[in-house]
């Protein structure tokens, strides 16, 4: 089926943005992503993309999961607006114009819960590793790929699986989710702030892997995580301070693009 996209959407850009750790690229520009038990095959570009679902799961599931409802070209001219002047001015244009067609992305809160506590410490590759040796060990295989496991699907053994220390902080996130002692899906009625400190009650959560998860699964999008690179940008090309914190609304769609541009021009 053909699809048409009016808006910045470049599908190897969110692949590569840092958000997401599975979907990949299968073949010379054919991508895949998976959401939940919905896997898409995505190829295309300048607008006309075609994908191999039906009309009724692209409304279902996939304009919702890449965030088509929101404009990101408009996002952009907000970031020209703020920077207009500032002594930060060119990079943060050259940042939105590198990242132009990133979106971000609305996965698994579980999904992006483990990823996240998986990502400290760990770079994309090898977090990406970790990831599908656990959908390998512990996911259900729909056609040619494992799902991301539920939680009552994991077992104690997290051996062999390129975790480390991660996996008691796992291991509690797993106690905690099958207890509901951590509600994902009430979490959703969270504000920013509850729903980061409620995360942060899991062992090895901290501010940075909470506002991923808020910001990835819970479209929170004016959080801004800041991890290494982020804070390598505040300290080098933003004289010490938190643009993102003065940018405000949509200050995660931000810190995406000026993520993907630190990290790729390092």
């Amino acid at each position: 089926m053909e699809i048409k996209i009016n808006d910045d959407f470049d599908i190897k850009k969110i692949v590569d943005s840092g958000q997401c750790f599975r979907p990949k690229e299968i073949s010379s520009g054919v991508f895949r992503f998976i959401v939940g038990e919905n896997i898409l095959h995505i190829s295309g570009g300048d607008g006309v993309f075609n994908v191999d679902c039906s009309a009724d799961d692209w409304e279902r599931v996939w304009k919702n999961y890449f965030d088509l409802a929101t404009n990101y070209a408009s996002i952009r001219r907000d970031i020209e607006a703020f920077a207009a002047g500032k002594p930060y001015e060119k990079i943060l244009l050259d940042s939105a114009n590198f990242g132009k067609g990133i979106r971000i992305l609305r996965q698994e809160p579980f999904e992006m819960l483990i990823s996240f506590i998986i990502s400290q410490r760990k770079n994309i590759p090898a977090i990406r590793s970790s990831v599908e040796r656990i959908c390998a060990r512990f996911g259900r295989r729909v056609d040619e790929v494992h799902l991301f496991p539920r939680v009552e699907e994991f077992t104690d053994d997290l051996t062999g699986l390129g975790l480390a220390y991660r996996k008691d902080y796992i291991r509690d996130a797993l106690n905690k989710v099958s207890s509901n002692a951590i509600d994902l899906e009430a979490l959703k009625n969270f504000s920013d702030v509850e729903l980061v400190e409620e995360l942060k009650l899991i062992r090895g959560v901290g501010d940075k892997v909470a506002n991923c998860v808020a910001l990835f699964a819970y479209n929170r999008v004016n959080r801004a995580p800041v991890d290494v690179w982020i804070k390598r940008a505040i300290d080098e090309d933003f004289n010490g301070e938190n643009i993102f914190d003065a940018f405000d609304k949509n200050a995660g769609i931000l810190q995406q693009y000026v993520f993907y541009h630190k990290r790729s021009n390092r």
